[in-house]
């Protein structure tokens, strides 16, 4: 796509003879005819096309230069990048048959009078398999394992684990059938015999078994008390569950394990025990991206000619995992077309094809001129008369797909017995297209890379070209925590705040899947021997507990969530810090600035006392009372519950 030009002066002829009328009234007031038959007028006239003239060249310089030699280096504007996250079906009830969710099915937020609804669409298929109790096992990590279906049958109490519970000791359940990436309801009836738990953090793990080991599953609900009393579990199973061979039984097995307690944690005196086991499945997950699938959309007829040009209808156009197929027909079959960078290495018999997909334009191969006077002719050029069209595309992406957890609540596609459909994790990854004003400043910091990482600047602008949905990237050169002659590129992903305005902190870990795509991009272009780490950096939690004195005329439940808010808000990884764009990677964390923070706020008479904390944002664990945080290079801060309390007077 050539980038846009500014318009330097967007007057007109009939605007330029307007303004010279209106300055003849102002010099010459006796003139007093203005009809354009009059000779003065048509002087007017004739000035005002030779101006227009001029404007009309004006306007092509210099900017416009400038632009045209940022297209002669090959710099074209980034295309949107569409939000991506998972989608889960809840079936109205247990269902005997399978549940198939097709990929393609759109699912959306609520429209409001202000805003549209924002629609997602699966990437794949989902089955929502049924499933039942068949197998029930006690495996302690010592002594022999026991088979607990008939007794729980029969409703007689079995203990989950051994008489003293010891780590590692677990339950297994055997489902009739695999389920991956289904929701498993599982009915338990015990009563209280597990003492000395805390049933609001039992030390247990449920896990699924997979073709690679086991795997954690996601607990949606557990109101057992740590299999204290009867009560509901809901599992998200994994996408790699299979069916498999436990003790000579096969079936698609599921454990609940004891583990390690957390200190402070109470474990297991005496074993729980279970007398009613039921399993069904109520939903799925599956994947989708902010993006609006359109199909089989035609693009008009070719005119035979080379360097011919199409625009799909709905711009712009969303890379997936699929390639983009064009086609072409001049009679009853279909010649596909296969998409390339550009046609540098294209033969004239070549059926290729270039995407533009910011403006969403299909271009075909040109003609270029050869020394000799010949043509050359790179790539094919379709029939005269042959129709052109785009089997699949999708169109989307942005920064609006960046939706909270749980915004996805409207099903667009029937699907019969489903009945809600949520995302309960933020959809991550949309990225507005890039702008003109960007690619200005993009340009020369490309002609200096020359697509090689050599610098700091040239692996933080690779890295970032790679992967959009990297909200920040910090390089550190050689020397600093890493080997001699390595790099190590940080990596903060973006994240969306929570109804709180708070940051979940797994979303600043960036996937596997964005470090590994980092990776392999900037490995081609690093020089040999210079070693690359892709991470996300240290995080240091900071807890500041503060003390307020309101003004007369303010609310203390109003001030005390204002200045909660200014806390998260300045110390954010990616929106706060003192220029509002993120907190600087190893810049320490003084008191006196959150006491200027809070300071600041209206409503704030004097701010008593502000005490600060180093922490832990895994464990919760609190350091001492600090004055200052000193951070590495590699880090940055994160707010981990601060506590406000406003004083009446």
């Amino acid at each position: 796509m050539p980038l846009p030009a500014p318009n330097l002066d967007d007057r007109r002829f009939q605007q330029l003879v307007d303004e010279a009328k209106k300055f003849i009234q102002q010099r010459a007031p006796e003139w007093s005819d203005h009809n354009v038959s009059d000779p003065g007028v048509t002087l007017i006239e004739a000035f005002a096309h030779m101006v227009d003239q001029l404007i009309y060249r004006l306007n092509r310089v210099p900017d416009k230069n400038y632009l045209a030699f940022l297209d002669l280096i090959g710099v074209r504007l980034f295309p949107p990048a569409a939000a991506r996250g998972g989608v889960t079906f809840w079936l109205s009830g247990p269902q005997e048959q399978p549940v198939l969710v097709p990929a393609g099915t759109e699912v959306a937020t609520e429209r409001t009078v202000t805003e549209d609804a924002v629609v997602f669409t699966t990437s794949a298929d989902l089955a929502i398999v049924p499933c039942r109790l068949t197998r029930l096992r006690r495996h302690p990590v010592a002594g022999p394992p026991a088979d607990l279906l008939d007794a729980v049958i029969d409703g007689r109490d079995m203990s989950v684990f051994q008489q003293t519970p010891a780590v590692g000791d677990s339950l297994l359940l055997g489902l009739s059938a695999p389920v991956p990436s289904c929701a498993v309801l599982l009915e338990l009836d015990s009563r209280v015999e597990g003492v000395g738990v805390d049933p609001r953090q039992p030390p247990l793990v449920w896990e699924a078994w997979t073709g690679e080991g086991w795997a954690a599953c996601d607990v949606e609900r557990d109101d057992t008390g740590g299999l204290n009393k009867p009560g509901d579990v809901i599992l998200h199973v994994p996408a790699g569950h299979v069916t498999s061979v436990q003790a000579g039984q096969v079936a698609g097995w599921l454990r609940c394990r004891l583990v390690e307690p957390e200190p402070g944690q109470p474990s297991y005196a005496q074993s729980p025990t279970v007398r009613a086991v039921t399993a069904a499945t109520i939903g799925g997950t599956t994947p989708a991206m902010h993006a609006e699938t359109v199909s089989e959309e035609m693009l008009g007829d070719s005119e035979g000619v080379p360097g011919q040009c199409f625009l799909v209808s709905r711009p712009p156009i969303v890379a997936g995992a699929e390639p983009l197929v064009v086609e072409t027909s001049d009679g009853d079959s279909w010649t596909r077309w296969t998409e390339v960078d550009n046609f540098a290495g294209s033969e004239p018999f070549d059926r290729h094809v270039t995407v533009d997909r910011t403006i969403g334009e299909i271009g075909f191969g040109p003609a270029v001129r050869q020394a000799d006077g010949t043509l050359r002719q790179y790539g094919a050029v379709p029939a005269v008369g042959a129709r052109v069209r785009i089997r699949r595309y999708r169109t989307g992406g942005g920064r609006q797909g960046n939706v909270a957890r749980r915004a996805l609540s409207v099903l667009r596609s029937s699907i019969p017995y489903v009945s809600v459909v949520e995302n309960r994790n933020p959809a991550l990854g949309g990225v507005d297209g890039e702008t003109v004003a960007e690619a200005r400043i993009r340009g020369p910091v490309q002609l200096r890379a020359q697509d090689r990482a050599v610098t700091a600047a040239d692996y933080e602008l690779l890295a970032r070209q790679a992967a959009p949905a990297a909200a920040r990237v910090r390089c550190l050169p050689a020397g600093d925590g890493s080997a001699a002659g390595g790099v190590r590129l940080l990596v903060v992903p973006a994240a969306v705040p929570d109804e709180t305005g708070r940051l979940p902190f797994e979303d600043l870990v960036p996937d596997d899947t964005m470090l590994a795509t980092i990776a392999a991009d900037l490995d081609a272009r690093r020089p040999i021997g210079a070693r690359l780490v892709v991470e996300p950096p240290f995080y240091q939690g900071v807890t500041v507990v503060a003390r307020l004195r309101p003004r007369p005329d303010a609310s203390a439940v109003r001030l005390r969530a204002q200045a909660e808010e200014a806390l998260y808000r300045y110390l954010d990884p990616l929106q706060g810090g003192p220029d509002g764009r993120g907190w600087p990677f190893g810049r320490p964390v003084h008191s006196g600035e959150v006491f200027g923070v809070l300071q600041r706020l209206p409503g704030v008479e004097v701010v008593e006392e502000v005490r600060m904390f180093p922490a832990d944002p895994l464990t919760g664990r609190r350091g001492d009372e600090v004055t200052r945080i000193e951070l590495d290079r590699h880090a940055l801060v994160f707010s981990h519950q601060h506590q406000v309390r406003v004083e009446q007077r």
